[in-house]
């Protein structure tokens, strides 16, 4: 007699464990993560492609929470570039586009002003890129040490082809 009711409640214990695990699945998304090693390797990328330009540059990468994945000083580059480059990749990161658009967005339409001021992490100065992977950002780059934002981009666009991104950002 046991038997009989200890079947039937073991079979809907199983049953309620079968549904209830797929509505916890659904409940979690699955998200794209930078990996080390390919950061690394980007980071990597815009060092060398600054170095060539003779230019001594620090290269950051954000992932999606706008922490700090890589942050690479080259020899010789000046101790302020390490803050400029992480603020631009946070930047790029958060506001989920160029730093140079909202640069020149801002300079435009001064009432944006107070788009810098949102947190001490934002740095509306060209050389920061979002990392975009099928259409979903996962990350930042921010380039700083080149004289001049466009020699920052340029950098910062060779660290985004590693990572197979979406958009260079190159201009046409």
């Amino acid at each position: 007699m046991t038997l009989k009711i200890l079947k039937p409640l073991v079979l809907a214990i199983a049953a309620l464990g079968a549904i209830s695990g797929q509505v916890f699945a659904q409940d979690f998304q699955s998200q794209k993560v930078l990996p080390l090693e390919l950061s690394t390797q980007a980071a990597m990328a815009a060092i060398k492609k600054c170095h060539d330009d003779g230019f001594k540059v620090s290269v950051a990468i954000v992932d999606q929470s706008g922490l700090v994945k890589v942050h690479l000083k080259a020899d010789g580059a000046g101790p302020h570039t390490l803050d400029s480059s992480r603020r631009k990749a946070y930047t790029a990161n958060s506001l989920r586009d160029s730093t140079h658009k909202y640069a020149v967005l801002i300079a435009q339409k001064p009432e944006l002003q107070s788009l810098s001021r949102l947190n001490d992490n934002i740095l509306i100065l060209g050389g920061g890129f979002p990392i975009k992977i099928g259409g979903e950002v996962i990350g930042g780059i921010g380039v700083g040490g080149a004289p001049g934002i466009e020699f920052d981009e340029v950098c910062a666009s060779a660290a985004l082809k590693v990572l197979k991104a979406d958009d260079t950002y190159e201009k046409k």
